[in-house]
């Protein structure tokens, strides 16, 4: 058997069973493609669930609320994911009547949608011949064919696409694209992949090389940033507090946080006192300003690690615009903020 036919095969004994792959409908499989992006499918999975339950249709999903879609996504993080989805169902529903783009071309061209989404899609549902290539994909190249040039390197990227391209069935693309995806998830996984029961290991390379783990070559990642995050929960004496919108582009635009000072260092209650955003988050008076958590939360993102402490702030003086703690959960807010949420009311 060829290579794309052994995966083929392989695929229809062993692929899991997935809610949007029983349909080829394509705002099912663009939905699961944004959702799946940078997220495992076992994270991702409920969160598809939820979608389609609250946006069964690409229509449902124009009419919501950004508040409403941020707040389904709360927790899976990379929400410009989330706000990409809205805008471009907003755009296939009033400038494209509707009707969903049918070739890659076309999708290229929806805000969210990459080479690899838009191949995806255009393969799954319309059995156009594009290669899709994701970290499975690159794997499973990797290793059978023995490539060790960079696959986040540019040179790595053209020469993966083109060898993914070459491997293209005749017919079937869609169940071939989704095979050698599913086939590095499950067989040729990242750590102890299965190689004595691999239906591939007589021609793989990498098996013969005894290469597997250190195939395929990855480029080191970019530097981490380190911050430290000090949110101010003001505490009114009526049960409410104060919570602000994320305006500008970074991590978490649009969702909402407590007032929050930045600092280059674990900081001190008198560095909070000094630091020159304190005229703008403290009242005229307080009562007290605690530290809620001694030990700094060390929450971890892609090229940032936050370092977060959360101080609150009792006060008797009115606050503008406030929200009761009755209603926060109703917010969309970053997980870090969610899970002291949670501490603090309970």
């Amino acid at each position: 058997m060829s290579f794309n036919s052994t995966l083929v095969s392989w695929y229809s004994e062993n692929k899991r069973d997935l809610p949007w792959r029983n349909s080829k409908t394509p705002y099912n499989i663009w939905l699961s493609e944004i959702i799946l992006q940078q997220t495992q499918v076992k994270q991702g999975l409920p969160y598809y669930e939820k979608f389609i339950s609250n946006f069964p249709t690409l229509y449902d999903l124009a009419s919501a609320s950004e508040i409403e879609i941020l707040k389904l996504w709360q927790g899976l993080g990379y929400y410009s994911r989330a706000r990409n989805l809205h805008f471009s169902a907003k755009y296939i529903t009033k400038e494209l009547n509707g009707v969903f783009p049918k070739t890659k071309k076309e999708l290229l061209l929806l805000k969210g949608v990459g080479d690899y989404t838009a191949s995806a899609i255009a393969s799954i549902c319309y059995e156009e011949a594009v290669a899709v290539v994701d970290g499975n994909v690159y794997r499973v190249l990797a290793r059978y064919f023995g490539v060790d040039t960079p696959i986040n390197s540019s040179k790595g990227i053209k020469q993966f696409k083109a060898l993914a391209t070459s491997l293209l069935p005749n017919s079937n693309l869609g169940d071939y694209n989704q095979a050698i995806m599913e086939f590095g998830a499950k067989q040729c996984k990242p750590i102890s992949p299965l190689c004595m029961k691999c239906p591939l290991n007589a021609d793989c390379m990498a098996y013969a090389t005894g290469s597997t783990k250190i195939l395929p070559v990855k480029l080191k990642k970019t530097k981490i940033t380190k911050k430290h995050f000090n949110f101010i929960v003001l505490n009114s004496e009526g049960s409410e507090t104060y919570i602000e919108q994320r305006k500008n582009k970074g991590i978490w635009q649009q969702l909402y946080q407590f007032p929050l000072i930045e600092t280059n260092k674990p900081a001190v209650l008198k560095d909070l006192m000094e630091h020159s955003k304190a005229p703008l988050i403290f009242p005229e008076t307080f009562t007290e300003l605690l530290l809620f958590n001694n030990t700094e939360i060390v929450h971890k993102l892609s090229h940032l690690e936050l370092y977060v402490k959360f101080w609150i702030l009792k006060t008797s003086t009115p606050i503008k615009n406030t929200v009761k703690w009755s209603d926060i959960k109703s917010y969309p807010v970053p997980v870090v903020i969610e899970r002291f949420i949670n501490n603090f009311q309970n």
